[in-house]
């Protein structure tokens, strides 16, 4: 491989890698059995499996396919869902033993709800798959008891319960689309229920015209009369790619009643398109989970509707992302309306070669056509361009979540602005929320639904109660859409960017936006806190949150006793997943070679005189400072006791603080909790949910908690010394006193060593005292004279080498230095 080659290839996977990393990330993160966010969940012993979700017209009542049964649910109060009726609906054992026969489980012998459409105002019309052998029935909605006689289900309800189907009522007639057969080898779309002259209808099953689909969802669009089918196939026509999967959206009229010789009882009007969720010339996202419909704003043309959808991918590549797409009414009728593909029939291959168009495939009004035009519509109903992406452009996409469900709402702000929001369930049991910005996706919060990985089959809005309902194999829950009051200060309220939530500047209270409340505070697009919540009034708001609330700037601060040389860890709680933790330091500096901060945000470094002191542990969004933790480290005193067991400090919410800049306020707080003295094994920190459990790092007997009652200004220690006016530590004086004793040392150190030297000398040439004996006293004078001539020349010769210092002292042979050091003594 030359190096060019492998330099494109290093770019592409650094690309790939790139994109592996890609998506929002939720600002809040609530886990479940979080008291921030309030959740209602029904379930009993006998419900399993609500595989289907229906809402009245009121809104009041949520009819619920389960299996075996159908319930009733009041869903009129905030706090409680209750248990209004319920219609038992189960195979019976014949049926079962039928079943088992037939090779299947036992567990998928049962009746699964499929089907649940409001017939007409008093009637329900539903259909169950009944032990491998679908049924339908009718079912009185004020008593919820079902007629006597059932219907063959064949064509209307799947006969396995895990294959997806959908079914739309208009105007009292059932649309279908499902596997019409045990197998599940013919996909068909249908017409039953017709009124008066109507037949019923269904496609051609010889002319090929689905190949391997699955079902996601059916859409009427009343002013066009036309009933909109998304499922995914397929595509024949990428010939060579086998089995490459292509997501499909067809039509069909609902005044179709197929033609008089050619396609009698058969669909006149099918065509069908594909939906490509492709940015650029990337690979497209081309396996639709889900699709759901935003109708247009209340004044606007109905060509402005817009269909929102969930597409993954089935290259290797992709594996793991999702990405949501959006598409307009307008493009979908604009590639219906152009030309089309030409299947040859001996060869089943397409061709895109022009041909003369004698009709308008998919348009209404062709069951009165010609035969000609009739075999013409037989053979083209594969419209030659594809429907792409609205902008252009994918609305979202990520690696972090797989989607599988979703819903969206418009949302009109304080601004009388309106904004989209997706409510997007994830497989591993999340609910997230997000609101379609210009720079792109803001994921306001996300909520654990589910501890457990579990299927989820269907998903409700109730824009008028703004609640959402989750059908699970357990029951039914439901999901408020906003969580205005977890918000308590201004600023919290505007960084949240949630359009459901506004700051009422009367009240000093997040709420929940209504028409008539235009004045409420929001910054949607900028989430802007200083040029919103300080465009209040300084004389009846001095923070950004009501008075009636524990009012403090900063939050509760710790003494943190410490020994030298040990390494101490300090904690900072995150605002939020969107927030990056800043730590500071009066009148000085962190620098990397004495700290770390790790990963969570906490700070590390060793206990020296240098690093003891206050510490600020500040956490950012979008320019905006919030004080989050305050320390004060000192050393222990001598009479310090072992350190204890870490006990957990309860944190109610992070206290707030405004940019520090001139001219900006101070936001309104709310104060910490006292700790609490129970000792608990130290967790990991967590501010995402309220009134969660935050711990600190271990804390020895000699380390105090201690409040900042109105700001640092003025706050005491529990020793009596202010909180972050302590003096910066002078080292000058130390540091003379220091330096004399160490001049003073080497003086001393000097002098001894000469002494030393000048003793050894002296004990090496002085005369040596012993007991005279007979030889000593035998010795002549002469000999006498010449020791004491030696003597004499030994202490000349050793006065004479002494005067050169630099050469060192010489006695007796022997080179001392005079620049010698006592052990242990420093320089």
């Amino acid at each position: 491989m030359d190096s060019l080659s492998f330099l494109t290839l290093m770019v592409v996977l650094l690309g790939l890698m790139g994109r592996c990393m890609s998506g929002p990330t939720p600002r809040l993160s609530f886990l479940t059995g979080s008291s921030g966010r309030r959740l209602t969940f029904f379930s009993s012993h006998e419900v399993s499996n609500t595989t289907t979700l229906l809402l009245s017209e009121d809104e009041e009542t949520l009819y619920v396919g389960a299996c075996n049964a159908v319930f009733a649910l009041d869903v009129g109060s905030e706090d409680v869902i209750t248990l209004r009726k319920k219609l038992d609906w189960s195979p019976s054992d014949k049926d079962l033993e039928q079943c088992s026969m037939k090779g299947k489980k036992k567990a998928d012998c049962h009746n699964f709800i499929r089907v649940l459409q409001f017939l007409n105002s008093t009637h329900l019309y539903t259909c169950g798959t009944f032990a491998f052998s679908p049924h339908c029935t009718y079912i009185h909605l004020d008593t919820l008891k079902m007629d006597p006689s059932t219907e063959e289900g064949r064509g209307r309800c799947p006969y396995d319960p895990y294959q997806r189907n959908t079914a739309i009522v208009v105007d009292g007639e059932l649309y279908t689309a499902t596997m019409a057969d045990y197998r599940g080898n013919r996909p068909v779309i249908s017409r039953h229920l017709s009124e008066s002259s109507r037949v019923d209808m269904k496609l051609d099953d010889a002319l090929g015209w689905l190949e391997d689909p699955t079902f996601i969802s059916s859409i009427f669009i009343p002013h066009d009369e036309k009933i909109y089918f998304f499922f995914r196939e397929v595509g024949r026509e990428y010939n060579f790619i086998d089995k490459f999967i292509v997501s499909r959206v067809s039509q069909i009229c609902t005044s179709d009643v197929g033609g008089q010789r050619t396609l009698q009882r058969r669909w006149t009007t099918f065509a069908k398109a594909q939906l490509l969720c492709q940015a650029g010339t990337e690979l497209p996202y081309n396996v639709i989970q889900d699709i759901v419909i935003l109708p247009p704003a209340e004044g606007d043309p109905a060509d402005e509707t817009v269909f929102y959808g969930i597409f993954t991918s089935q290259w290797a590549v992709n594996s793991g992302r999702s990405a949501v797409c959006s598409f307009s009414l307008t493009d979908i009728k604009s590639v219906f309306s152009g030309n089309y593909k030409v299947l040859n029939r001996e060869t089943l291959q397409w061709s895109t070669w022009v041909q003369e168009k004698i009709a308008n495939p998919g348009e209404c009004g062709l069951h009165n056509a010609s035969d000609n035009v009739l075999r013409f519509v037989k053979e083209n109903f594969l419209a030659e361009d594809s429907v792409r992406p609205h902008g252009r452009r994918l609305t979202m996409e990520t690696s972090r979540h797989a989607y599988s469900r979703l819903k969206v709402q418009r949302v009109q702000a304080a601004n009388r602005k309106h904004y989209t929001v997706l409510f997007l369930l994830t497989e591993a049991g999340f609910l997230h929320k997000a609101v379609l910005l210009q720079p792109g996706v803001h994921i306001i919060e996300e909520v654990q639904v589910f501890e457990a990985t579990q299927l989820i089959k269907s998903l409700e809005l109730s824009i008028s109660k703004g609640q959402l309902y989750i059908g699970t194999s357990e029951g039914v829950l439901r999901v408020p859409t906003s969580n205005c009051s977890y918000y308590w200060t201004c600023a919290q309220c505007v960084l949240s960017r949630d359009p459901f939530c506004g700051w009422d500047p009367v009240t000093r209270i997040c709420t929940e936006v209504t028409g008539s409340q235009s004045t409420l505070i929001q910054d949607i697009d900028g989430g802007n806190v200083e040029d919103s919540c300080n465009s209040l009034s300084s004389t009846h708001i001095t923070r950004f949150g009501p008075s009636k609330r524990p009012s403090a700037s900063c939050p509760a601060g710790e003494l943190v006793s410490v020994s030298l040389n040990e390494v101490v860890r300090l904690h900072c709680p995150a605002a939020s997943q969107l927030s990056q933790q800043l730590w500071e330091r009066p009148n000085s500096r962190i620098s990397a070679d004495l700290y770390l901060q790790l990963e969570d945000g906490s700070l590390s470094f060793v206990a020296t005189p240098t690093t003891l002191g206050h510490y600020l542990c500040l956490s950012t969004e979008n320019h905006y400072r919030q004080t989050m933790a305050i320390y004060q480290v000192k050393q222990k005193s001598s009479t310090g006791s072992q350190t204890p067991p870490s006990y957990t400090r309860t944190w109610a919410r992070p206290t707030t603080q405004a940019s520090t800049r001139p001219g900006t306020h101070t936001s309104g707080t709310r104060n910490w909790p006292k700790d609490t003295e129970s000792r608990q094994v130290e967790t990991k920190p967590s501010l995402s949910i309220r009134n969660s459990h935050v711990t600190t790092p271990q804390l020895s007997r000699n380390r105090t908690l201690w409040t900042a009652g109105s700001g640092l200004r003025g706050a005491m220690f529990p020793d009596g010394e202010p909180v972050l006016s302590a003096p910066c530590p002078r080292f000058l004086k130390e540091l003379v006193i220091v330096s004399v004793l160490l001049v003073i040392c080497l003086s001393l150190l000097v002098t001894m060593t000469l002494y030393a030297v000048r003793q050894r000398c002296q004990s090496r040439t002085a005369p040596q005292t012993r007991t005279l004996t007979r030889d000593t006293d035998s010795r002549t004078s002469e000999d006498q004279e010449a020791l004491r001539g030696n003597q004499i020349f030994n202490k000349r010769s050793c006065q004479a080498q002494n005067g050169d210092r630099a050469a060192g002292l010489v006695c007796n042979g022997s080179l001392l230095e005079y620049r010698q050091n006592l052990p242990n003594t420093p320089l």
